[in-house]
């Protein structure tokens, strides 16, 4: 009984941690209309990283050496998955739809694959093979709107591009916390690498102004952006994904990411002007199906969402 209350639990956690993510990509969305990409970034995870202070800074002290011991890996966390990956979506948004920038972004599991190969020395199977080029073309159909001469004449919207480079980089951060998962403790690294972002994204971010000369918009709509990608999406989404993943196995665990690009365009078609399109319909279906054929092979690989997910 105590089993099925839990598993319960986790399904709850779980579908909490993808619904928050999914509401990301129309926060993130907005969020660029206030505050450019880089400061927007910076200032999400000064939030989550002041939030986990008060709960960390034992932990912090007893993981010390073991940290530091490992400061290029956790660098190499931070540059991918704390400044890369969000800074590069919240770029993204700025030119694609939040529809668009979900469905695409749901090819993650397909590049860790890729990346595996290389780092983690997996084997590809067949399977992971039609797979990955299945979701290639979804993509490829998505980008250019389902048009072959938009296609041929390379009128794709660059947007949607951006969102590849930043899930390459979630990919690899997630690879790379995989190989090192049995070594590093989960969340003490999660908080060392956010501070590592913190101090990489301050300098960049002060750049940023000089050059584009745009000020951030503060007011009370905008702090609530701020509290929902600092707090729920960088925090709570975080926890709950762990936890839920916990008590009901990775594996399991891992078909629950196809409901991010689900609740994305649900929110976006409920608080939002985008429009759904055929295209993207048709274009999600086909990256879902690939994803799908090729996770049948691969639930190892899907073990790096309990170590590495805290952002979306």
């Amino acid at each position: 009984m105590l089993d099925e209350t839990n598993k319960k639990y986790g399904f709850l956690l779980l579908i909490l941690a993808n619904m928050i993510w999914g509401g990301n990509f129309v926060i993130g969305r907005i969020g660029v209309d206030y505050f450019p990409p880089l400061l927007f970034s910076l200032l999400r995870w000064i939030i989550a990283f002041l939030l986990l202070t008060p709960f960390m800074v034992k932990q912090l002290k007893k993981d010390w050496n073991i940290i530091w011991h490992h400061k290029r890996i956790l660098l190499l966390l931070a540059v991918t998955g704390v400044a890369g990956y969000n800074t590069i979506i919240y770029f993204a948004l700025q030119y694609t739809t939040s529809i668009n920038a979900s469905v695409v972004n749901s090819t993650t599991p397909l590049f860790i694959a890729i990346l595996a190969i290389f780092i983690l020395r997996e084997k590809l199977l067949a399977r992971q093979a039609a797979g990955i080029l299945l979701s290639v073309f979804g993509i490829l159909y998505i980008i250019s709107k389902g048009s072959i001469e938009m296609f041929l004449s390379w009128k794709i919207n660059a947007g949607d591009l951006y969102v590849l480079a930043a899930v390459i980089m979630w990919a690899s951060y997630s690879v790379i916390g995989k190989k090192y998962s049995d070594v590093l403790p989960m969340l003490t690294s999660f908080y060392a690498s956010a501070f590592i972002g913190i101090l990489l994204l301050a300098p960049l971010s002060f750049i940023e102004y000089l050059v584009m000369e745009r000020s951030p918009v503060f007011t009370l709509p905008s702090a609530g952006i701020l509290l929902y990608v600092g707090f729920l999406a960088s925090v709570m989404a975080f926890l709950s994904w762990n936890f839920g993943v916990s008590l009901i196995g990775a594996a399991k665990a891992g078909i629950f990411l196809n409901l991010l690009p689900v609740f994305a365009i649900i929110f976006t078609l409920s608080f939002t002007e985008e429009k759904l399109y055929l295209y993207q319909i048709i274009g999600g279906g086909i990256v879902t199906l690939g994803v799908v054929i090729s996770s049948k092979k691969s639930l190892r690989i899907k073990n790096h969402v309990q170590e590495n997910k805290s952002s979306a």
